[in-house]
């Protein structure tokens, strides 16, 4: 990455391109409307105030995917220090603006899965992305994101079931 200002036009193409993606990200990460939308302003802000050169389009989009999930990473730990009151939290996340009614108990269980294994679901899954996008854009092995893979689907495997039978 070398260095040279965004254009405004820049800003606004990537904005509008990218902006829903990454927040579908920062959503499933943090379950929290509020802080998705912070997470993004702050990829933005950055995106706007650092000095970046990309070398392609899917350079650019690896590099905001891959800010998003940090930041959520941050904002995560961050949240996890203050002290919250559980219902109050439940009741911040709706996941029945964002996912068909028949998706919603796979959201949830999405969840519930450790934040390794949600990044790469997400973004394989929800995203689209491949096993050799993903493992550039987390910057870990192709091995490791197949591995997180396989063990997300057995975990929302056995959620899922749970779910269906304590119904």
């Amino acid at each position: 990455m070398g260095r040279h200002p965004v254009p405004e036009k820049d800003i606004a193409q990537a904005y509008g391109k990218y902006s829903d993606m990454l927040y579908r990200v920062a959503f499933m990460q943090l379950g929290n409307r509020e802080d998705a939308m912070d997470c993004v302003q702050d990829i933005f802000m950055k995106y706007m105030t650092a000095v970046l050169l990309f070398s392609s389009e899917e350079h650019e989009k690896a590099w905001l995917i891959r800010a998003t999930v940090n930041r959520c990473h941050d904002i995560y730990r961050k949240n996890s220090i203050r002290n919250h009151d559980e219902l109050a939290a439940a009741e911040n996340v709706s996941y029945s603006e964002y996912f068909s009614e028949d998706k919603l108990s796979l959201a949830e269980a999405i969840e519930e899965l450790p934040e390794k294994i949600r990044a790469v679901i997400v973004l394989h899954y929800l995203e689209g992305l491949s096993v050799e996008e993903i493992s550039g854009i987390l910057k870990t092995g192709k091995s490791a994101v197949k591995m997180r893979l396989s063990r997300g689907r057995e975990a929302l495997k056995t959620l899922l079931e749970k779910e269906e039978f304590n119904v």
